[in-house]
């Protein structure tokens, strides 16, 4: 009875999975864009429309939207053609997607102008988006969506510009806002000699698992925060190397072996090695040869 109700229902529920997941991801996506409104607005006249045919039994609704459906695919693919093309751009920069070399690629794209910020003592801010979405995180800020350069940088940062308070946001090789306002950290026990920029650095990886670039207006000292912990005076080559780690992924697959005895480890401490030890008894004479 269990296998047969197993092989009944499991597609029905991995259909209205797929389904939830689908929706979900494209309500994320569009809020926020500049076809939103008139996504709401298509849903809510779709929506009314469908109800009211159901409940007051309106046939000729009925038939009319069952029969137009190819119409309204036409008209959705018309309505959000850039928010689409946009959609479609953002999964072929996912991750899983982009290669290492690209991912390499856009790491140096930061190094340069990190390194080049601070040797001119120019304050900066850069999160980099993983995984969660900082269009939420972040109280304002402007869309830029151009290509991730050094001199972009350069130029967003510089003094006296109208965009160069504030951080910007990179997603894979392309900045996608600026001038965004940070939410600052609610910790107590930070040294004084924070600045805002530091707090609202820590701030954000506290929400999100952005990772943080900072360059001090100051001294010109880098620094970066990742999950509410900020790290304060690195190198350019300690700042790659950890982008690097956590933005690369690794080439090499650990076997199952590895992997066992690593999480033994983090979890029970390394493995007792038994070694043998003597026996306290003194050894007996030697056997003597025959006479």
């Amino acid at each position: 009875m269990m296998l047969h109700w197993l092989e009944t229902t499991w597609r029905p529920l991995l259909q209205i999975l797929i389904l939830a997941f689908g929706l979900y991801w494209a309500f994320r996506f569009m809020r926020g864009t500049r076809g939103w409104p008139v996504f709401i607005g298509f849903m809510v006249v779709l929506m009314t429309v469908a109800v009211l045919t159901y409940v007051l039994q309106l046939e000729v609704l009925r038939w009319i939207l069952t029969a137009s459906v190819a119409i309204l695919v036409v008209a959705v693919l018309v309505l959000f053609q850039p928010e689409l093309r946009k959609m479609f751009a953002e999964l072929g920069h996912l991750p899983m997607f982009a290669t290492v070399h690209e991912q390499r690629e856009a790491i140096e794209v930061i190094i340069q102008a990190v390194e080049r910020l601070a040797e001119v003592r120019i304050g900066a801010l850069i999160a980099i988006e993983q995984t969660v979405g900082l269009s939420e995180a972040v109280e304002s800020g402007l869309v830029v969506d151009c290509e991730a350069t050094p001199e972009m940088l350069e130029a967003i940062f510089f003094p006296n510009n109208a965009i160069h308070d504030g951080g910007v946001i990179i997603k894979g090789d392309r900045i996608t806002h600026a001038a965004c306002i940070y939410p600052l950290t609610q910790q107590q026990d930070l040294s004084k000699s924070l600045g805002t920029r530091h707090r609202a650095a820590i701030g954000l990886s506290e929400e999100t698992d952005a990772i943080v670039v900072v360059v001090s207006e100051e001294n010109g000292a880098i620094s970066y925060a990742h999950k509410g912990l900020l790290t304060r005076g690195v190198t350019v080559e300690d700042l790659r190397s950890f982008l690097t780690s956590q933005l690369v992924p690794r080439l090499r697959t650990r076997s199952w072996i590895e992997w066992i005895r690593d999480h033994t480890r983090q979890r029970f401490g390394p493995v007792p090695v038994t070694v043998p030890t003597p026996s306290a008894e003194p050894p007996g004479p030697a056997p003597q040869p025959p006479a």
